[in-house]
């Protein structure tokens, strides 16, 4: 259970000075998969940064079963992050020096895990394995990069705005290869997104809007990513 209770978060000084975050409280449940939507600028990207340990909090508190990650300092937070979440972003922050295998592999090194190959078969690059970066679709970049974070063997995997990039065929496809991972894998998911559409996929729905939770919802009935409009 992740708890975020009171959560405050500042950009600025003085007159510039501005409250992205104002006074978030939420909880997430073991493996579920959430989908965070609202406008730019609505504080939902500061959000996922805060609460997974990328930012830390100028008021409130993060628990994760029961411990709180707003109290580590700079080596705790660290490992934290390097034990326990993985990261998705828009732009793959692959490096381009390294092929498909090395940079999964930079992944699985900190968990210590000699299986990542499994991952690089899993989202169907085992024919690309030795490609570079620059070698590869924007499709297949981003599931580099999905391999690459759950090669950590995270208990939570944060995505921001994952297909943003992507046109809608793939997009559906990488969505679809997301969820398929997560219920084999059983990890907690948190998914920051400007498509609405894609809400439908997940258990809980939370909606923000000028930095407050405006709504939160469950699905009764989750679609597949072949099943939403775009």
């Amino acid at each position: 259970m992740i708890k975020i209770e009171n959560l405050h978060k500042f950009y600025g000084t003085g007159e510039s000075r501005n409250e992205v975050l104002k006074g978030v409280t939420l909880e997430i449940a073991d493996k579920d998969f959430m989908v965070v939507l609202g406008a730019s600028g609505s504080g939902k990207s500061t959000l996922l940064n805060v609460i997974s340990g990328l930012e830390s909090a100028d008021m409130g508190n993060v628990c994760y079963d029961g411990k709180n990650i707003s109290d580590m300092n700079d080596t705790e937070i660290t490992r934290f992050r390097r034990n326990t979440v993985g990261y998705v972003f828009q732009q793959y922050f692959l490096l381009q020096n390294l092929n498909v295998d090395k940079n999964v592999k930079m992944g699985a090194d900190l968990a210590g895990n000699t299986e990542y190959r499994a991952l690089i078969e899993a989202v169907g690059l085992a024919d690309k394995i030795k490609k570079y970066p620059y070698e590869l679709s924007g499709g297949e970049q981003q599931r580099v990069s999905i391999a690459r974070a759950l090669a950590k063997r995270p208990r939570v995997l944060y995505l921001d705005e994952p297909t943003g990039a992507l046109d809608e065929a793939t997009g559906r496809m990488v969505l679809e290869l997301i969820c398929r991972l997560q219920e084999k894998m059983g990890f907690t998911m948190v998914m920051v997104t400007h498509n609405q559409n894609i809400a439908e996929m997940a258990r809980t729905v939370i909606l923000m809007n000028s930095g407050r939770i405006v709504e939160q919802r469950c699905n009764d009935k989750r679609k597949s990513a072949y099943e939403i409009a775009w």
